[in-house]
């Protein structure tokens, strides 16, 4: 026999109650750019192929940073790495760097360990520069990035960001992404060359 729910909120403490709701918004929170259910577009981009062009012996670090600027105001939506549906921030990633026939990590978790760190007053363009998720008490990798820019103006990287704009931008490295910086990797060896 079910039990009315306001019998089960009598019968039980108010703590479990107040759980229940907490844990209610925060899976809904969690759920605010996830794939809508019944969707099947937006679960196929989960596993979006990239179409690569053929790759050349070498790609340059300027190559990948005019290509990922063409997807500027591309949307952000969780679990998708194609132009069609979205972004998120590995997404973008994997998908700029796919279009050269160079294969990466699709987690930004996944790239702590990529590539060789550089230090950040030494990052280049095309350099990948990783940070904590929101939570930046929390020291690991949950969002990425790539420098477009180090010059006397500052810091500049384009991302897929969840954030206000919920679309690719340009961003200003500032205290708040300072907050949660990780490191600056390098991927492609080229980017090593003198300019």
């Amino acid at each position: 026999m079910a039990v009315p729910w306001t019998d089960f909120i009598s019968s039980h403490s108010d703590m479990r109650y107040i759980y229940l709701i907490s844990l209610t918004l925060i899976l809904l929170s969690c759920r605010r750019n996830a794939p809508l259910p019944g969707r099947v577009e937006n679960i196929d981009c989960l596993y979006a192929d990239v179409d690569p062009t053929p790759r050349a012996d070498t790609v340059s670090p300027d190559s990948l940073v005019a290509f990922a600027k063409t997807l500027l105001g591309k949307p952000y939506s969780f679990g998708c790495s194609s132009p069609s549906t979205g972004f998120d921030c590995s997404g973008f990633i994997g998908y700029v760097f796919g279009h050269f026939g160079i294969k990466v990590p699709r987690s930004s978790v996944d790239f702590t360990n990529e590539g060789t760190e550089i230090a950040l007053k030494e990052a280049r363009p095309g350099d990948l520069i990783l940070f904590t998720g929101t939570a930046s008490h929390i020291r690991t990798v949950g969002h990425i990035g790539m420098i477009v820019a180090n010059d006397s103006t500052g810091i500049r990287f384009i991302h897929s960001s969840s954030g206000r704009e919920e679309a690719v931008i340009i961003t200003l490295l500032n205290d708040r992404y300072m907050e949660r910086f990780v490191k600056v990797i390098r991927i492609l060896e080229d980017n090593d060359s003198d300019k």
